[in-house]
């Protein structure tokens, strides 16, 4: 694997080029797995059972799991964002490990991260406004007296959040892509097979879901601190 990111081709739209690159070949991969398992769930969920066996078993406990992490992580007047995070949580999850099937990953590259990044940064505008109107955006500039002074600072803090995010993200996804680049091109083939598995263990199964849980728990953090919700549990 090489860590650059390479060209592939070209497609024009409209008169605008846009680059088909690995991460962009990984991500049309990645995707369409995720669709793929999505409508073969979707068909198999017809016939799903009171009591449930096989995969609707484990679909259930998933959707349990995360449902429960996401109620101690926001409260309950914050679930309606559970399906956007749920869908971010398996999309970077996947990315991330992608590596041991032999795709580059595409949270290695920048492009990736600040996407996602940014439409958190979106999310927490827009819940703050939802839940705390014109006090959220007054929050700015408190105390008013120093507003002068204290709304770029608050402002560059604010911006800082999802700046903050995709570099962690794509920082420690890249390392790990690098070291595994490395590792293959200074070992001689016949100790390839299985040394670099307990590697690849580390940089991309534990990395991978370790900054998956990071990604998804501040950017829910974020959300939640905005909105100033309720944290008792029969919120």
């Amino acid at each position: 694997m090489d860590f650059n990111i390479q060209i592939h081709g070209v497609i024009n739209i409209f008169g605008l080029e846009f680059l088909i690159t690995d991460t962009t070949v990984s991500t049309w991969i990645i995707s369409g797995v995720l669709i793929a398992f999505a409508l073969l769930v979707r068909i198999k969920s017809r016939n799903f059972k009171e009591v449930p066996t096989g995969l609707q078993n484990v679909i259930e406990m998933v959707i349990e799991a995360f449902e429960n992490y996401l109620h101690t992580t926001v409260g309950g007047k914050l679930m309606f964002i559970g399906n956007w995070f749920f869908t971010v949580f398996v999309f970077i999850l996947i990315s991330n490990i992608s590596g041991l099937f032999g795709l580059r990953p595409p949270t290695a590259d920048w492009a990736t991260t600040v996407g996602l990044a940014v439409v958190t940064f979106f999310l927490i505008q827009i819940i703050g406004i939802k839940f705390r109107g014109g006090e959220y955006l007054t929050s700015f500039i408190k105390p008013y007296y120093l507003s002068w002074l204290f709304l770029p600072i608050n402002l560059i803090g604010e911006i800082a959040r999802p700046i903050s995010l995709s570099f962690r993200l794509f920082g420690n996804i890249l390392a790990g892509t690098v070291m595994m680049t490395l590792v293959y091109s200074l070992m001689p083939w016949f100790l390839q097979i299985g040394i670099p598995a307990g590697l690849h263990g580390f940089f991309d199964l534990f990395a991978g879901v370790l900054q998956t849980y990071i990604f998804v728990t501040l950017s829910l953090s974020f959300i939640k601190g905005a909105a100033a919700v309720d944290e008792s549990p029969t919120a």
